[in-house]
């Protein structure tokens, strides 16, 4: 197995108040937009509600992946993620994000496992731990060439 994997994500602003967002591995683009208290539309995703679910899911399929691998049982997880943005000097920011794990399990003698379990795939969330990674930014400006018609 490649010890280093890219994934790529582009999006684009596509009109008025929405953009669009598009992986090479999914078959359907996502379309975003602002929080509505910042000028976006209702019902659609937005930048904030999608790292929230990068964390949700990330948690999940790392947890899925140790409780397979230390061959453990689970009847269900859900996860929940909230993140709390607040206005600072320098724009706004998270403040605050919670990760709420629920798991089932059968027996009441697994708690403890469990639990180690969970703290173990919070340690090993790669977009969890992707936050506090620096962050490289390559601009490119381009001149649209006119074209005649």
């Amino acid at each position: 197995m490649n010890n280093e994997h890219k994934y790529r994500v582009v999006a684009w602003w596509s009109s008025g108040r929405t953009g669009i967002a598009k992986s090479e591995s999914a078959p359907n683009a996502i379309h975003f937009t602002a929080p509505p208290q910042f000028g976006g539309l209702e019902g659609r995703w937005t930048p904030e509600e999608l790292l929230m679910t990068a964390l949700a899911s990330c948690f999940t399929t790392t947890f899925h992946a140790i409780a397979v691998l230390a061959k453990f049982e689970y009847t269900d997880l859900e996860v929940e993620v909230e993140g709390t943005v607040g206005k600072t000097k320098s724009g706004f920011r998270f403040s605050e994000i919670v990760i709420k794990p629920n798991l089932k399990i059968a027996s009441e003698e697994n708690r403890e496992r469990a639990v180690s379990l969970l703290h173990k795939a919070k340690a090993l969330c790669l977009v969890s731990r992707a936050l506090a990674t620096s962050q490289r930014f390559e601009i490119r400006v381009e001149m649209r060439k006119h074209s005649l018609v």
